[in-house]
């Protein structure tokens, strides 16, 4: 079984803000496969789908970001070949997807917690790019803003992009999902 976990912060305060783009990549996925969210014992949300031929746990912790860590141990064990967290990334560009196994957190609070409480960072990422905060505005509250009207297009596709990447991840593997998802692209592109 896969587990996909997508990060963002509990609450209807932040539904729709920047840091939430895990939980969106996690709710398509549901939706395209006829899935539902429901609290499980540690209330957290969890949906268990067949989609692309493999069956899947989907996750979204209801604890805030930084604190994701204990949510994503309980679903999945250390060093699973079968794990992704999807998450935002304030340095790629906005609407450009990136995947890769293991790695640092890249500053992300998130991928620190996740990291750090399973003592590894062996573990599949799918980082959606939110761009860099405007001159002036720091970090913290960059993400927790909604998007703009002009960049709700831009992460849709990109939500619908990550989705895709996701599904070549299951269908060809990760080699396969990198070369095909990691280049670098505008949000128009297909």
């Amino acid at each position: 079984m896969w587990v996909i976990v997508g990060l963002g912060n509990p609450g209807r305060k932040y539904e729709r803000t920047r840091h939430n783009v895990g939980f969106g990549v996690a709710d398509s996925i549901a939706t395209g496969a006829g899935g539902r969210f429901r609290r499980d014992t540690h209330g957290d949300l969890t949906a268990r789908v067949e989609w692309e031929g493999e069956r899947i746990l989907l996750v979204k912790p209801q604890t805030f970001m930084n604190l994701s860590g204990p949510a994503v141990a309980r679903a999945a064990p250390p060093e699973s070949e079968r794990l992704v967290v999807v998450c935002d990334d304030l340095n790629l560009p906005l609407g450009n997807v990136r995947l890769r196994e293991g790695g640092s957190d890249g500053g992300h609070k998130g991928l620190r917690s996740i990291i750090e409480t399973l003592g590894s960072d062996r573990f599949i990422r799918l980082r959606v790019g939110l761009g860099r905060p405007p001159e002036g505005e720091e970090a913290a509250e960059f993400v927790l803003r909604s998007f703009d009207r002009g960049e709700s297009e831009a992460i849709g596709q990109a939500v619908a992009r990550a989705v895709e990447c996701l599904r070549v991840l299951l269908a060809r593997g990760l080699a396969a999902a990198m070369n095909d998802f990691n280049r670098r692209a505008t949000p128009a592109e297909p």
